[in-house]
Formats: structure tokens, sequence, C-alpha cells
């Protein structure tokens, strides 16, 4: 990790003044002395004395039943070893960021400073407060104990993550490549590089999958767990084995299998070179596998291989795993998990990678097309669909097994509920990143306020992370200067110095030849070209630069205007915000462009937005808001909206919109359902066309700084050019999505 990106995650911890990744929200209202007579004394005596009578009523009307603890005692922490407790804290938070992400589960990272009698106690004393518990980053041999000793003295869910979540995955991916290289589970050879809980889980779950475990050779950091030697380890005497093979070499020796569950490194070419026809390398090791992806194929081009990377086909990714596993469990109130409800994530998994793979996956990694064969044997670790596939296969298996307090009757309601749970939309912005980290071409996006300390950091992580390729407008020396002071790379970053450039000269001529006419000399051309904002809009538009990021410590408007005069609209520009509040992405327009925009001009921004949405292979549903429903006041800008809706309605009869309508009405079905039944709304609106600027302006802002949102934006819509306009306390993290959308933008155009 370099300092700069240490940096980064350093300021990303500490963002807006509040410490971590998570915080605690009420779920119900807390605003009036009703609600908190209700929440607290003298109403919560109520349920109360209904779980006293019923444990079981605890599930209806607490958290318990969404809510999982990620617990550790930090002693085998990512890469980083035994760091202790609370050096772990912020993995443990991001891992419970990811299961809101994905499941919508609820976490608490609970960190103990103990050995493995001190876990146990702890978990076993918290058992009422928790739907499940998933173990993390504790030290082999000590986590085999502590998962047996829970599984078997507590009635909840209890998942070693580093385990189970590894060999879940790689076993999907292990049937579907043992098919494609047209080799029998049982008859195949397999050899193990690591002897740790990850390796031993894995490898435990390839026999219960039919690998005959007599053939199976297990090597750790001395070489081959074998007859040979002297092994203390109870876990590794299971896997010792009477052979002639000493070395990792020697085992690979003829192998079908490789599995790599230890260091970088530690495979070379020569080695894999020996294996049987249509090897299968999985090299698991993190950040860095067992042998890179490239060294094997050069010496074996037959060989299927899988890999922890992102860069690399196949990738082995415990997110594939555990929000959904829990998912399961939790929605039937499971009382643990056992190897019939993991081998029913296998199967889903490896099923789920045969079906065709939706356009919105494929555009999520630069427009590739997957298919089931040598490089597509797992699922994309973020396809939308494996909370479909895998919550629902654990939740049955979990009934079959006998461990579902509340077994699930009615599946199609219960695939209902996750679909809605499964907002297209929440992915959105990293497939924007994804996207532009995919184009054959890196794009080149300027940012014209190169001097800006935020601009810097933001291009530096544009840069790095393969984004695009940053030019900066403004003094050279001083902004090296400035990059020295707050410590930040210049590796991959251009600077542009618009009087130094070789091409201003002939911008002057093109920009006074066309305006000429116009008032435009060429004493003014040079006074425009000055400005680090004109001068980076014209290389947009002539194709020397491919998007533009402007606006840093400047109105919006004055951007906008050099933005249309040098650039100019395709058809009608307005701006778009990304609004994600409540596990839904919501689009608001036109944010930033009309004040008070016509008929014809609301028909025309949602027109716009509307292939945007679609875009993304999100259905839009729009309502076209207003201070009253269907003409219940007679005012213009209700007319407005109602014009706008009829436009659209003739020319895009299929969209699912109407208007001029309320915002409850807009998502409120049932709302709806009893004053309007007849509306073409008929799912809660997640496009929302504002009658003028200031009800749009003033809307995201509330959402943003009262309600908890997160914003994206603005996206400038309707240019011929790519051209981004940052708002005025635009941060880092802002920037970079800007610049990731200029560069998805320019990569479609």
């Amino acid at each position: 990790m370099t300092d700069s990106l240490d940096r980064e995650a350093l300021e990303y911890h500490t963002l807006d003044g509040r410490p971590g990744k998570l915080e605690i929200r009420a779920t119900k209202p807390m605003a009036t002395q009703l609600d908190l007579s209700l929440a607290y004394s003298p109403g919560v005596a109520a349920p109360c004395r209904e779980i006293a009578r019923d444990p079981e009523k605890v599930f209806d009307y607490t958290a318990r039943g969404n809510l999982v603890a990620v617990v550790t005692n930090g002693t085998a922490v990512l890469g980083l070893g035994n760091i202790g407790p609370a050096a772990s804290k912020p993995v443990m938070e991001g891992k419970a960021v990811l299961f809101k992400r994905f499941a919508d589960i609820d976490v608490f990272d609970l960190e103990i400073d103990g050995d493995a009698e001190t876990v146990i106690a702890v978990v076993k004393a918290l058992e009422p407060t928790f739907g499940g518990v998933n173990l993390e980053d504790i030290k082999a041999p000590e986590c085999f104990y502590i998962e047996e000793r829970l599984r078997a003295e507590t009635k909840i869910p209890i998942f070693h993550d580093d385990q189970h979540g590894t060999a879940i995955i790689a076993g999907a991916g292990m049937l579907n490549a043992l098919e494609i290289a047209g080799k029998t589970i049982g008859d195949v050879r397999v050899v193990v590089s690591g002897a740790g809980a990850s390796a031993i889980a894995c490898t435990t779950l390839f026999c219960e999958l039919g690998v005959d475990p007599a053939k199976v050779l297990m090597c750790d950091s001395r070489g081959v767990i074998s007859t040979r030697r002297q092994i203390d380890n109870p876990y590794k005497q299971v896997w010792v084995r009477e052979t002639e093979a000493v070395t990792l070499a020697d085992a690979l020796k003829g192998a079908d299998v490789f599995l790599g569950l230890s260091v970088a490194g530690l495979v070379s070419p020569e080695m894999i070179a020996t294996m049987a026809p249509n090897p299968i390398v999985f090299a698991l090791a993190n950040p860095d596998p067992e042998i890179p992806y490239p060294d094997v194929m050069a010496v074996r081009p037959d060989a299927i291989m899988a890999t922890g990377r992102s860069d690399y086909p196949n990738q082995v990714n415990n997110v594939l795993g555990f929000p959904y596993i829990f998912r399961g469990a939790l929605d039937v109130r499971a009382t643990g998990i056992d190897q019939h409800m993991k081998m029913a994530a296998v199967r889903a998994l490896a099923a789920l990678a045969r079906e065709a793979v939706p356009s919105s996956v494929s555009r999520a990694y630069g427009g590739e097309t997957f298919h089931f064969g040598r490089e597509y044997i797992i699922p994309k670790p973020f396809d939308p669909r494996v909370l479909l596939w895998v919550a629902p296969a654990v939740a049955k298996a979990a009934g079959e097994s006998g461990l579902a307090r509340q077994p699930i009757t009615d599946w199609d309601a219960y695939r209902a509920r996750l679909e809605r749970m499964m907002d297209p939309g929440r992915g959105m912005v990293r497939d924007i990143i994804d996207h532009a980290r995919r184009s054959p071409t890196l794009k080149r996006i300027v940012f014209a306020e190169g001097d800006e300390a935020r601009v810097l950091r933001a291009a530096r992580v544009v840069a790095r992370e393969g984004i695009g390729r940053p030019l900066l407008m403004g003094i050279e020396g001083e902004i090296r200067a400035l990059a020295e002071r707050i410590e930040v790379p210049l590796d991959g970053i251009e600077i542009v110095q618009p009087a130094h450039h070789p091409k201003f000269e002939s911008y002057v001529e093109r920009y006074v030849a066309e305006g000429q006419r116009k008032g435009v000399t060429a004493p003014a051309a040079r006074h425009d070209f000055a400005s680090r904002t004109v001068y980076g809009l014209m290389m947009v538009r002539e194709g020397d630069a491919d998007g533009i990021v402007v606006g840093v410590g400047r109105p919006y408007a004055r951007s906008m205007r050099a933005a249309l005069r040098i650039i100019g609209p395709d058809g009608t520009a307005c701006g778009l915000y990304i609004v994600i509040v409540g596990g839904r992405t919501l689009f608001f327009a036109d944010t930033t462009v009309h004040i008070e925009p016509d008929a014809e001009t609301l028909a025309a921004i949602t027109r716009s937005v509307v292939r945007v949405v679609r875009g993304f292979d999100i259905e839009p549903r729009v309502a076209m808001l207003s201070f009253a429903n269907f003409g219940s006041v007679n005012h213009h800008t209700g007319s407005r909206m109602a014009a706008a809706t009829a436009i659209l309605h003739r020319t895009d009869p299929d969209l699912m919109v109407d208007g001029e309508m309320q915002v409850d009405v807009a998502v409120d079905m049932d709302l709806r359902g009893q004053l309007f039944p007849w509306s073409r709304v008929t799912e809660p609106a997640n496009v929302f066309v504002f009658p003028n600027l200031a009800a749009a302006n003033i809307a995201y802002k509330m959402l943003d700084k009262l309600g908890g949102a997160s914003i994206v934006g603005p996206l400038l819509l309707g240019m011929k050019r790519p051209v981004s306009i940052a708002a005025l306390n635009a941060d880092v993290s802002d920037l970079v999505n800007l610049a990731a959308w200029t560069a998805f933008d320019a990569a479609r155009s």
C-alpha cells in the first residue's frame, strides 16, 4: 500500500468529522411524545410482556432477526496477522458495511480482548441479542475450536467466514471447472498449498463434493504433510498421507487440481507445467496469488484458473457468500448453519454461473460478455442475481434440515421481497467506475482547477485506480509545490499550462474564425483562453481531451455558461442527481440548469434522464412533481407538469410516468391506490422531475443534509461532449465520482 493510499484511507475513515463507517438509526418515528411513549416507557412494556410469555416473539418485536454479530479477537487479521482486537475494528466495520450493502443485514461488530474461551463465553452470553454470528479473522486452530463449541452450545447460526466463505465460493467454481475440463470429481488428484483454516475448510468441502480424500496431498510451510513427519496439530493430522512426495513441486507432478491458500510466489511456471492435461489452478492467496494468472497461461494455456483478484477471470470473493447465506438463514429464523445449507449455497452459485449473464453485469466490466466456460466458472462478485439464488437455496435447505424456526411457505412472495431489497441502482456508482477502468483506452479527463488540494487528491485517485488520465490545468510550479506540500504523488498525471500548450495559437485561430462575426477578436480569444476553464473546455471540444471536470471553487452558473458557449448543448441540457436513501436509488432532475422550464423542456429533461436510467437496466418510474395532484389546484406550475406528462404519454406510451402529483402519492402505493387507482405509476417512483430549479435544489439538499442520503452528482446531461460541473462544496469523493462519470460518458459517446 502506498503512503498516498494510506493517507486517503485515513481521511476516509474520519470523513465529515465522524470516525468510522457505521452508525445506528431509528427505524420508527421519534418525533412526538406519543412516539416516545410507544418506543419506550410506558408502551415498550407491551412487547416485553409478549416476549416473556413467548421468547420467539423477540423476532416479531425487535431487530434481532436481522442483526448479526461480526466477532473477532484480532489474532489473524487479513494479511496483517495478530494485530489485536482494537486494530481489527476497521476491518470488522468494513464487513458490517458489506452485510448491509449486499443483503440489508444490520451488524454489531464485537472485537473481544481474549483467548478462545473468552470469545466463546462472550458470544454465548450475547446470544439473546443476535440472529446470527459471523466469526472473523481468528487464528487457527483456535478458530476451529471456537466454531465447534459455539455451534454445539448456541441456537443461532454460527459461521466462520474465513473457513466456509472461501470454501463455498471455491467449491462452486470447482464443480464447474471440473465439468469444463472433462474430469470426474472422484478421479482427480488434488494438491493443496496451505494448512490453515481456509485451506482445511476448502479441502474438506471438496471431499464432501466427491473428491477422494486419499487423492489429496496437503502442504504446509515445511512441505507435504506425510507419514515422514511428526504432525501434532489434530486438524492437520486428518491430512497425513503416505507418499514419496516431499515438496510442493513433487506433489504437483501429474496433479489435476492445485488449491492455493498460502503465500504469493510459492509456485513457479515450471511446477504448473508438470500438472496433468487441463489442469485446474485455484491460486487464492491474497492480495497476490501463489502464481500470477499470466504465468500460468504462458505455460499451460489449457488451464482453468481462479484467483482472489478482480483483474483476472474467475475471482473467488467471499462477498458472493456470507451476505446471502446469512440472509437465507435469518429469514427462516434458523438455529444454525449446517453442511446441507452450505452445500445448497455451493450448488446455487454453480448453477447461476451457467445462466445467461444480464447486460448490467457485462456493462460493469467494460461491455465484456460472459458465458459459462474457462474464464467464467463463478458469478461475478457484484451480480445482483446472487441474492435471488443463494438466499432462497439456503432458506430451503434450513427447512429441510429442521433448523428453520419459521420455514417459508410462500416462495413467490419471498422472492418478491428479495427483489424489492435488491435495488438495481445500489451498484450504479461502482458500475460507472468499473466501466471507466475497463475502457480499452483510458480517457483523458481535464481538471480545470489543478491547483486545488481537493482536485489534486481526486486526480491522484483517478490515476492510481485506472479510472482515467488526469490533465491538471494550471501553473506547473504551483501545482508541483502544492503536491509536495500535501504529499500527493503526480505519477500518471499530466500538467497543462494553457499559455504554453502547443495548440494554444491554433485554438485561438479556430475560435476567432468561428466567432469573428460575433465580435470575437484575437486579443479577446487570447484573454478568454487564459482561463483554465475555457481552455480545458476547448481541449475537450477539439478532441485533445475526452472530458472535463470543472467548477471547484466557483459558482455553477459561471462554469455552465462557459460550457454552453464552448461545447454547446446536444438537445436539452439538464442536471441529474443520483440520490441513494433508505436503500433505494432515486434520480432527481433538473437540478442545475433550467430555472422555470416549460412543458416541452420538462418532457425533454425527462427523456434524457430516462435514457440514462434505462442504460443501467433500471426500469424508470417517473413522477412529474407538483404541490397538488392531478388538477386539484388550478395553477401554472401544475399545468406545466400535466402538459409535460401528456407529451410523454404520446412520445413514449410504454413509459411509466404520471403527473402532476405530490411526492407522497408517487411513493406510497397504498395512498395512491386509495386516491388515484387509475394512475399510471403503479410502483413507487424512482425518477422525480421537479417543476423548477428551486424545488429540485431544495429537495436534494434537504435529503443530503437532513435525510442522511448519499448524493452523486450533479451529472450534466445533454452536452455535445462530456462535461461535469462540480458543486462548490464537492469533496474528493464527489470529484472522483464525477471524473468516473465523465470517463464513462466519453467511453459510450
